[in-house]
């Protein structure tokens, strides 16, 4: 059984930083594909962020040269630090995953962290 759990959500003010973390647990021998997702009230869930096991990395318009994603494969984690926050970023974190375990493969969501920006 495979889990995405993220953390490191909260309330943060205009201009600051916060770093979320995805964890992926179970028996996984590497992530392929990772992505983080948003979804701000009344409005559609979209793509923040995507890395892959190659290095080929995709950011979305509105977060380019504020957010990073990565990886650490040793600790099966995706991270995505995130700066010069704005209130428009204000919205429901989520990452998405595609593992390996040994003979097959794994996708699927985590349950999401909230980011609140304000003053």
């Amino acid at each position: 059984q495979v889990q995405l759990v993220e953390s490191g959500g909260g309330l943060v003010q205009p201009g600051g930083s916060l770093r979320l973390s995805c964890a992926a647990s179970g028996s996984i021998t590497g992530i392929n594909y990772a992505a983080w997702y948003r979804q701000a009230p009344g409005k559609e869930r979209e793509l923040v962020a995507s890395l892959t096991s190659g290095g080929t990395v995709r950011s979305g318009d509105s977060v380019k040269g504020r957010f990073t994603i990565s990886i650490d494969n040793a600790k099966n984690t995706v991270y995505l630090q995130m700066n010069s926050l704005r209130p428009e970023d204000t919205a429901v974190y989520s990452c998405y995953g595609v593992c390996t375990l040994y003979s097959t493969t794994w996708s699927g969501w985590g349950k999401g962290t909230l980011v609140t920006v304000s003053s």
